[in-house]
């Protein structure tokens, strides 16, 4: 069972949150969906609205969902099934594999797909969208370090629901 609380109450650490836990970065409908792991990202305010900001890139399966929809979910998965949903989500397409049957996870669909099994879920608006250009690295060391022409795209989202397991 969820409850629905505003963002600003979440008790938990976001840098932790996104950089060790990870989240299911999740786009679709219950006509068809994919999610995939995430563990970069970001949580705060912008243009007077909570966001969150989600980074894919093109050659993922995610990235058409998130293209083709206007909400996606952040789900933080309980310890008890995060390291297993995650090594298929993080290294498996949707293309090739059903992962909500590999992973075992129930989806929920509301104005975007979640899991019965996560800890807490960010319902989020798509606001804003731009992509990683080579052009813009003030620090080329990070350009070198971690693309090779596949740039990531990221999402902007406004945080409109936010839900934490009773």
């Amino acid at each position: 069972m969820f409850r629905e609380i505003n963002v600003k109450d979440l008790d938990r650490n976001a840098v932790k949150m996104i950089a060790d836990q990870w989240l299911l970065i999740t786009a679709g409908d219950a006509s068809g969906y994919n999610m995939m792991t995430g563990s970069w990202g970001a949580l705060g305010e912008m243009w007077g609205k909570d966001i969150a900001v989600a980074v894919i890139r093109p050659t993922r399966y995610t990235y058409g969902f998130m293209e083709e929809n206007d909400y996606f979910t952040l789900s933080v998965l309980n310890p008890t099934v995060s390291k297993a949903a995650h090594a298929i989500c993080g290294s498996k397409s949707g293309r090739d594999i059903d992962k909500t049957k590999e992973t075992g996870l129930t989806p929920v669909f509301d104005q975007g797909v979640y899991f019965e099994q996560a800890d807490v879920v960010l319902l989020c608006k798509k606001i804003y969208v731009s992509d990683v250009k080579p052009e813009n690295f003030i620090d080329k060391s990070l350009n070198e370090k971690w693309y090779n022409e596949d740039y990531h795209r990221m999402y902007v989202g406004e945080i409109v629901k936010t839900l934490v397991k009773e």
